[in-house]
């Protein structure tokens, strides 16, 4: 089978015998993966590999799913649920809600009134009808303020519509032992468990979002082979290891200053991967500090963009290069359907010529094409990630492999990936505002 490829033009400020030495670097912490186990925070590397976690959540899915339900609501916040989003969209479309038969999804990971209510409006209008609503709610600390405080106006639908059986509509992701769990096992809820040295994420290959997504039918076992194959591929001590490579690429650009990073999908089915990388780069890589307790100045701003509609609206300060932009093009090789254009070359061709009779697809190609030689022209450092097909092997892969590229690019910049300090700050204030509210 083809593999996620990556291709890096040259600007100009990296040079290919520098990114080797760069690889080379990386050889220590390849090695450190090789040998990565749950009592590690490598251990992202080998959850798709873990036969176990795909056993229980396909085990708890056909269970679940025998309760016949309309809709699952994944109440969780961050790595909680991006992971989950970034799949069903690339798989199943942002509108797969609006457009499925199936059973339908929901993300519930915000505190916001009006989009709250919203939701429990859609749930409550499903229970009216005799339809069931599953809740999967997820919290690795089984502490997190947003999710336990949605997770109580659910719990409250759920026990006035079904007052003798609602423990059946609930399934607890959390770690073992924790204080979520505890009520979980006390109020006879099922629960799944996210491994201790799992971050939220990297946890997308774990329960948290293998359960959902299975809930829905996307194809998990292709999923797990992907990222398998991204594992094997990643754990390779030279520049045929793509995640080498692209952490030593944007490592050269950072030293040279280029301190942003963007990354421009072309497909609207990817937008949900851009979210999820976001949090993944900023919060392994925005440290304070670096592992040596020396400041941290070399930290990276993950923005994110989408083809062609952003170059309509920021592309005039991306082609300026005013700003130190290291730009990441991410888009499918070929997709499922080809929609034509009529042949209106009478009507049209003296608006816009030589589109008459082709497919988007052509045209989506070509203005990406232009995109990237207007960068080569400009001297603007990009790199291409190309995925071959639309299908959950491939999306398997790109996760893994952009997972593994944030740990060596953490190694390279000397930070810390697997934890967010800061982040702990702002819910430690929350809770001593709520407690005098």
């Amino acid at each position: 089978m083809k593999c996620v490829a990556t291709e890096i033009t040259q600007s100009g400020l990296v040079c290919t015998d520098l990114l080797y030495t760069y690889i080379q670097q990386l050889i220590p912490e390849v090695e450190t993966l090789k040998n990565a186990h749950y009592q590690s925070n490598y251990a992202f590397s080998i959850l798709p590999s873990d036969s176990n976690i795909y056993k229980d959540v396909v085990s708890l899915a056909t269970i679940k799913k025998q309760l016949n339900p309309s809709i699952i609501f994944v109440i969780g916040i961050g790595g909680s649920n991006l992971g989950t989003l970034a799949i069903q969209q690339a798989l199943l479309s942002e509108l797969y809600n609006d457009i499925t038969t199936n059973i339908k999804i929901y993300y519930i990971d915000t505190t916001d009134t009006t989009y709250i209510n919203q939701m429990l409006n859609i749930a409550e209008s499903m229970l009216k009808e005799n339809a069931s609503i599953l809740l999967n709610v997820i919290s690795k600390s089984g502490k997190t303020t947003e999710t336990i405080a949605n997770f109580e106006l659910f719990l409250s639908l759920l026990k006035e519509y079904y007052p003798n059986n609602y423990n059946d509509y609930i399934v607890v992701t959390t770690e073992k032992n924790s204080s979520l769990w505890e009520l979980a096992q006390k109020e006879s809820w099922q629960t799944l468990d996210i491994p201790t040295n799992i971050g939220g994420r990297f946890s997308v290959f774990s329960a948290v979002g293998l359960f959902p997504l299975a809930i829905i039918d996307v194809d998990i076992e292709s999923l797990l082979k992907g990222a398998q194959e991204a594992t094997n591929l990643c754990l390779k001590p030279d520049s045929t290891n793509p995640a080498a490579l692209s952490a030593a690429w944007q490592y050269a650009l950072c030293k040279e200053g280029y301190h942003i990073s963007n990354l421009f999908v072309f497909s609207n089915e990817l937008v949900g991967v851009s979210r999820w990388w976001k949090q993944l780069v900023a919060e392994s890589l925005g440290k304070q500090t670096k592992r040596d307790g020396i400041p941290n100045k070399d930290a990276i701003l993950p923005i994110t963009s989408l083809g062609s509609t952003d170059m309509h609206s920021i592309g005039q300060l991306f082609l300026a290069n005013i700003l130190p932009i290291a730009t990441t093009f991410v888009a499918f090789e070929t997709k499922e359907k080809k929609t034509m254009l009529p042949d209106y070359e009478e009507l049209f061709n003296s608006l816009v010529p030589n589109i008459q009779g082709k497919s988007l697809t052509t045209i989506s190609k070509s203005i990406l094409q232009g995109i990237k030689k207007t960068y080569k022209m400009k001297e603007l450092p990009y790199r291409t990630i190309t995925i071959p097909e639309k299908n959950a092997y491939y999306i398997g892969q790109l996760l893994q492999q952009t997972m593994f590229e944030i740990v060596y690019l953490g190694y390279l910049l000397g930070v810390y990936p697997f934890d967010q300090p800061s982040v702990e700050l702002y819910k430690q204030e929350t809770r001593k505002i709520l407690a005098h509210e």
